[in-house]
């Protein structure tokens, strides 16, 4: 038997993202709001992050702690939130007719999965906070058999910190950027050995704030301009296959491999329900209001951009928690605004919508390329709108630049597409 039921505001995805939001909402009174998250936890990736680095500069947090944090301020303010709940699929009413985009009505109604059976939700205004995830060794096309021992950092970090599960005795990490060397000191942590990080670029793309990341980055060899190109074992994993930019290729040994960072949006949800999505993000496309493109449906945190730091994600939850609000309260659902879009070598930009009356946003960017003391420009058909130089010195591939919106008011609604590049 279905359950039907009706909520004000669902969230899904009890990550940093969802539970700001939801902390955020409840407290200002917005109703029923109710989290669904699909793992049996509340709390997101960094449930399963021992290292520190959460929270603020001064109070720094672990992982866990930040999530039981965030958790704990949801369930306070009054939201619901359950877990082992999957949600599966827009209501067939619901969805648009090929090439249309979805007709407005009072709700938005979802499918989902819990271990009561299955469930239709009827939501007055849905909030997507379904994060990212690591794409797999499969993903990445690296050939070999199907070894036991590989591993992204997620699931690594799971096996060890949730489940005190033994991973193997020496370790090849792929990557090195933040994420890289927290999985190294979780093999650490594990007992193993990290044999070296291989990267393809030509130095490791880390925050030189990152003390964890400095002390380890002096102990581990470092194997740049290399990328792994087999992986070699049958049963378990006894080696990978290396090849140097100049051709050259070399065996390491190594029971367990860690394949870090190359994050995907998990848009799986966005996509089902027709939503645009922007095409360097692969997530929603939103604009400054972190609305997208069907009316009722908002989202924030890593489902934009993967991957940006726990803070940032609950920053545009505690974000996008107003325009939930101003929704709620009667206002319109605004138009999709100007395509915001980068230029090579930059990557991909978030938001990625312009419209005049967007609320004041930060927006990020990647690079494909390292850059050095960049000085970022907006223009719209042909006008220079902005510039500002990041205050860094070098910008690296894997790391976030920044960009203010105080030039915003000065895109024409009906001009072309705003372009930001770098010169």
């Amino acid at each position: 038997m279905t359950n039907h039921r009706r909520v004000d505001v669902l969230v899904v995805g009890a990550g940093p993202a969802g539970l700001a939001a939801a902390a955020r909402l409840a407290a200002a009174g917005a109703g029923h709001v109710e989290v669904l998250e699909r793992e049996t936890e509340a709390g997101g990736v960094p449930r399963h992050c021992a290292h520190g680095g959460f929270g603020t500069w001064t109070h720094p947090l672990t992982g866990p702690a930040h999530a039981r944090l965030l958790t704990q301020a949801a369930v306070r303010a009054g939201a619901v939130i359950r877990t082992g709940v999957t949600v599966l699929d827009w209501a067939a009413a619901e969805l648009p007719a090929s090439g249309d985009a979805p007709a407005p009505g009072p709700d938005t109604v979802l499918t989902a999965v819990g271990p009561g059976g299955p469930e239709i939700i009827e939501a007055r205004a849905v909030v997507l906070a379904t994060g990212a995830r690591e794409r797999p060794r499969t993903a990445r096309l690296v050939p070999g058999t199907r070894p036991a021992g590989v591993y992204t950092t997620g699931e690594l970090q799971q096996a060890v910190h949730l489940f005190g599960q033994h991973i193997g005795t020496r370790a090849i990490v792929v990557g090195a950027e933040d994420v890289s060397y927290a999985a190294a000191a979780t093999v650490r942590a594990a007992g193993a050995e990290v044999v070296a990080l291989v990267t393809e670029h030509p130095r490791a793309q880390t925050g030189r704030a990152r003390a964890q990341s400095a002390r380890l980055r002096d102990r581990i060899p470092l194997l740049t301009h290399t990328t792994v190109a087999e992986l070699l074992g049958h049963g378990r994993l006894s080696g990978v296959r290396v090849r140097r930019r100049d051709g050259r290729t070399a065996d390491l040994a190594c029971d367990t491999v860690v394949f870090t960072g190359d994050f995907v949006p998990d848009h799986e949800l966005a996509r089902r329900g027709a939503l645009a999505l922007d095409p360097g993000t692969r997530g929603p496309a939103v604009d400054g209001g972190l609305h997208t493109s069907r009316p009722g449906v908002f989202a924030a945190g890593n489902v934009l951009h993967a991957v940006e730091r726990a803070g940032t994600a609950a920053a545009e939850g505690a974000r996008v928690a107003g325009a939930v609000l101003d929704f709620l309260a009667g206002a319109p659902w605004p138009d999709p605004g100007v395509p915001l879009v980068v230029g090579a070598p930059l990557r991909w930009i978030a938001p990625n919508r312009v419209n005049p009356a967007d609320p004041p946003a930060r927006y990020v960017l990647r690079t494909d390329a390292p850059l050095t003391r960049p000085a970022l420009r907006v223009h719209q058909d042909g006008r220079l709108l902005h510039r500002a130089r990041p205050g860094l010195g070098t910008a690296l591939p894997n790391r976030t630049l920044t960009l203010t919106a105080r030039w915003t008011d000065q895109v024409d609604p009906k001009g072309g597409e705003v372009r930001v590049s770098v010169g």
